[in-house]
């Protein structure tokens, strides 16, 4: 079963309140039978207190079952809306002001 990273960004967009989540295949896979490896950038305030460690596995838990079946390694980088405009690359700004997660400028 494969799957793509848009399937996942909905997947956890869905299953984290107010999340933005950007997903991407770190490497290039050359061969079908391949294991699925992907990386995700995920923005919410649902973050806010939690550990890193309660943080991945609300992203993990948002990718339910194709965890074990479709997606083989999952990288995760997750923020606070205020933790990735202080930290984050910058990529999503524009995606995060449309959520309403980020000022205006």
């Amino acid at each position: 079963m494969t799957i793509d990273t848009e399937t996942i960004e909905e997947l956890i967009e869905s299953g984290i309140p107010e999340s933005v989540a950007r997903v991407s295949t770190p490497r290039v896979h050359n061969d079908e039978d391949e294991d699925a490896h992907f990386a995700a950038v995920v923005v919410s305030p649902a973050f806010d207190g939690e550990s890193l460690v309660d943080q991945h596995q609300r992203v993990y838990d948002a990718v339910g079952d194709h965890m074990t079946r479709s997606v083989h390694a999952l990288e995760i980088k997750t923020y606070t809306p205020e933790a990735y405009a202080e930290h984050g690359d910058g990529r999503l700004d524009d995606d995060l002001r449309t959520a309403g997660l980020l000022p205006v400028e």
